[in-house]
């Protein structure tokens, strides 16, 4: 009890001593682009892929697939006020990291990293995947413990080793700070009473609802443009969807994954012990070493690869599964392979074709603006895996 008030009067001390802020912020009443305005003045995502169907309406399918449902249907004003709490390090303990401080706009809207850092520069379990196109996601953290964004921003927030705050000092920074309190009311209303968590949930669940990446050079051809790929590229579509390799079979477009998780046997770091991944999260032996199958969305833009960042490249990637059905697995150590884990014993200019066409999934033209400052005061984006966030230059 002691050290959770000498915690908390801490992190009061560290806002307190916070420079005044300048004020002038206001929140956006435009939706994000991607999004329409609907009468109601909520934003909600338009795209080409809407205009087909899908096998069981999840997103399961050939290249014009239908979508499965997504998180939509947030304000304007709750989806920049997300924008700024996620690029604001007052969610943190001591003040020093951000949500972008792991999902950078730069990296892939991750960090770069093969295992993320966390608040006091202690190297975590697991690397930070991406939040690319999370609306559509219905199980979130590599060990699918999460059933929505909301559920899911918890463990970031409250984690001694990530952001190592709790609710009352998040609530009581951001209650006492300058600007939120009328930010808050200005996106939830002005009868939604003092912040509270529900209301931070929501708001960070509405920005990552917005980063959506569908407008790729590969959805340019799955939409009709056959010159969006070169000979190389389309090669690669082919060995990726073909029953050999079966890429396509858990990384299924249009988003890439079918959403379950997966046991195919990549090796952990050198010395370390095997992550038992999706196993604690459903109790089942069948899952030890199961994680997300991850989306491909940008995956050019996301090195190194894999929950704890094992290989460096696409290259590396391509190659541990054409080396084997648990070739990587000790003999000492039953993993239960994931049936569409092969030996399809690709040919080496296969593999440069796979390469080639991962790299026709990269679409960052909806990358969100980064703030060129936050109503803390503190520094956008808070510690980086890079030097810092590089602010658009516009207007906060």
């Amino acid at each position: 009890m002691e050290l959770r008030r000498t915690r908390r009067l801490a992190a009061m001390l560290l806002f307190l001593a916070l420079p005044a802020s300048a004020g002038g912020f206001r929140l956006s009443e435009n939706c994000p682009p991607g999004f329409e305005r609907l009468a109601d003045d909520v934003c909600r995502m338009v795209t080409l892929y809407d205009q087909y169907g899908s096998l069981r309406g999840r997103g399961v399918g050939g290249t014009r697939t239908g979508l499965p449902p997504r998180r939509d249907g947030f304000t304007a004003q709750q989806i920049d006020l997300g924008r700024y709490l996620f690029f604001d390090p007052i969610l943190s303990a001591d003040g020093s990291v951000s949500c972008a401080s792991c999902h950078d706009p730069a990296l892939g809207l991750a960090d770069g990293r093969g295992r993320s850092t966390g608040l006091h520069g202690e190297t975590l379990s697991r690397g930070a995947p991406t939040l690319w196109n999370s609306a559509f996601l219905s199980r979130f953290f590599w060990d699918a413990r999460a059933e929505s964004l909301e559920a899911q921003l918890p463990g970031p927030l409250y984690a001694a080793g990530e952001m190592g705050n709790n609710p009352d000092d998040l609530l009581a920074a951001l209650r006492n700070n300058a600007e939120y309190p009328a930010l808050f009311r200005a996106a939830f209303g002005a009868g939604s009473g003092p912040i509270d968590t529900a209301q931070v949930y929501t708001a960070l669940a509405a920005f990552e609802a917005s980063l959506i990446s569908l407008n790729s050079r590969y959805d340019r051809y799955a939409h009709g443009d056959h010159n969006a790929l070169d000979a190389e590229e389309i090669a690669g579509l082919n060995v990726f969807r073909s029953f050999v390799a079966r890429c396509a079979e858990c990384h299924t477009p249009p988003l890439f994954t079918n959403q379950q998780v997966a046991v195919i046997g990549t090796p952990e770091p050198e010395g370390l012990p095997r992550d038992i991944g999706a196993q604690a999260t459903f109790g089942s032996p069948k899952l030890r070493g199961a994680f997300k199958v991850p989306t491909l969305r940008n995956i050019a833009r996301t090195a190194p690869y894999m929950h704890s960042g094992r290989f460096e490249t696409l290259a590396e990637v391509v190659a541990f599964y054409n080396d084997g059905r648990g070739h990587a697995v000790p003999e000492d150590e039953p993993l239960q392979l994931h049936w569409h884990i092969v030996s399809p014993e690709l040919a080496a200019h296969e593999l440069d074709q796979l390469v080639a066409f991962l790299g026709t999934l990269t679409d960052e033209r909806f990358l969100p603006r980064v703030p060129t400052r936050v109503p803390s005061g503190l520094t956008p984006g808070g510690r980086s895996a890079r030097a810092a966030l590089t602010p658009t230059g516009e207007a906060p």
